[in-house]
């Protein structure tokens, strides 16, 4: 498995989706890294000699911020949005969708699993 930007990327794939793996590099990305290497997008990882991979990286980590680098000002943005006390901000506090979508049904995911809530008890009517 070669290891680019510290992360382990499959070898058994072509490279442009294998770059994939590493947090911060999509579709896009990861074509346009491959073309300043100036490597065959069509080639598989298992078959990139080391200076290949080098050349990689090298793309990489003078470009891109990736990985725990990226991480962290994610971190920080969502943290400097909870400190204004914003709308996302607010929306991130509370763990429910940050871009607009309902809640009534679904935001399982944001939510977590059902909580569920007693209904009102109906009173039986004596006669």
């Amino acid at each position: 498995m070669p290891r680019i930007a510290g992360v382990d990327i499959p070898a058994n794939k072509r490279i442009e989706y294998s770059l994939r793996y590493i947090y911060g590099i999509g579709p896009k990305l990861a074509i346009d890294v491959l073309k300043e290497a100036q490597i065959d997008v069509g080639i598989k990882a298992k078959d990139l000699t080391e200076e290949q991979v080098a050349r990689i990286a090298g793309v990489i980590d003078r470009n891109y911020q990736v990985e725990g680098q990226l991480r962290r000002i994610v971190q920080s943005n969502i943290a400097r949005l909870k400190d204004i006390r914003c709308y996302r901000g607010q929306r991130h506090r509370a763990h429910l969708p940050v871009r607009g979508q309902r809640t009534r049904t679904n935001a399982r995911t944001r939510k977590g699993p059902k909580k569920t809530v007693a209904g009102k008890k109906s009173v039986k009517e004596l006669r």
